[in-house]
């Protein structure tokens, strides 16, 4: 064997426990969730241009030196140690490595996706794609994560996960048509960037897939109390944080869209579509019924 790759064989064959392994996962799922939270802050701030080089903040100095390069830099120091983190799962996770590489990767993919990003001046289809690359990646780690916890094959009424995929289709509805909001909305910071699309198409995706993923749930919800399912856990948690982002999201449009409640409902929203991958998974594979 190659001296070089002996030390990457070593570490593949730690011992590494199931439930180190477990939290392991759940860390990586949860750098995924707040990854998104420090981004929506480096744009809502208008902190994307904040560091004009990369990796450094500028060509003669590598370290921020005002308050927006600080917010930038910060979320690449963020960024850094996901990346770490994802590319340690992928190592250890095993009997995973296929789905923990996608993780690792798409991850990685960030790095020169957000230089690209700096590079064409906060284009904003480039500010949207490295966001629902986040999403992409966060489903796979949340995926990934609740696989490591072993649960088993069960049998329930096909219509059910049918149903559940409906919700989760509409729920990346909501994703991508509220991105498409932000994007159209009032919040370039103190950086002028083009805006996309516009307002209105936005929030009528956004409405009406509302419509569809609230009826298709509300269905789901029932027959899952009705059956005392296992999944009632995870839909009321779902429910519960559905209910705090509509809050949030009346509330926001009410006082005009201050940028940091813009901040709390996008970090709110990656939590939702990690709740809803969690709940729509555990219809596919659920644990075994009382």
């Amino acid at each position: 064997m190659d001296a070089s790759a002996q030390p990457l064989a070593r570490l593949r064959g730690v011992a590494f426990s199931t439930q180190a392994l477990r939290r392991l996962t759940l860390l990586n799922a949860v750098m995924l969730v707040l990854i998104v939270a420090t981004g929506a802050t480096v744009r809502l701030t208008g902190s994307g241009l904040g560091c004009e080089h990369w990796p450094g903040c500028a060509p003669h100095h590598f370290e921020p030196k005002s308050f927006h390069s600080y917010i930038e830099f910060s979320n690449r120091v963020f960024a850094f140690f996901t990346i770490l983190v994802t590319l340690a799962t992928w190592l250890l996770a095993r009997g995973h490595r296929r789905l923990a590489f996608l993780v690792f990767f798409g991850t990685l993919l960030q790095a020169p996706l957000g230089a690209l990003t700096v590079h064409f001046g906060l284009n904003p289809w480039l500010v949207l794609s490295h966001f629902l690359l986040s999403v992409v990646v966060l489903t796979l780690g949340v995926v990934l994560a609740l696989e490591v916890r072993g649960r088993e094959r069960t049998q329930l009424p096909a219509w059910v996960p049918r149903l559940g995929v409906l919700v989760g289709l509409a729920g990346a509805v909501l994703i991508v048509s509220g991105t498409l909001a932000t994007a159209a909305g009032p919040h370039p910071g103190s950086v002028v960037v083009r805006r996309l699309w516009s307002f209105q198409p936005s929030i009528y995706w956004h409405v009406r897939a509302t419509a569809v993923f609230g009826i298709a749930f509300a269905i789901l919800f029932v027959w899952l109390v009705r059956n005392r399912a296992p999944q009632v856990r995870g839909a009321l948690v779902l429910l519960g944080l559905l209910l705090v982002q509509m809050v949030i999201g009346e509330t926001q449009y009410r006082t005009h869209l201050p940028w940091w409640l813009v901040l709390v409902h996008v970090t709110m929203a990656v939590t939702v579509w990690a709740a809803l991958t969690a709940f729509v998974f555990s219809l596919w594979r659920p644990r075994r019924m009382a």
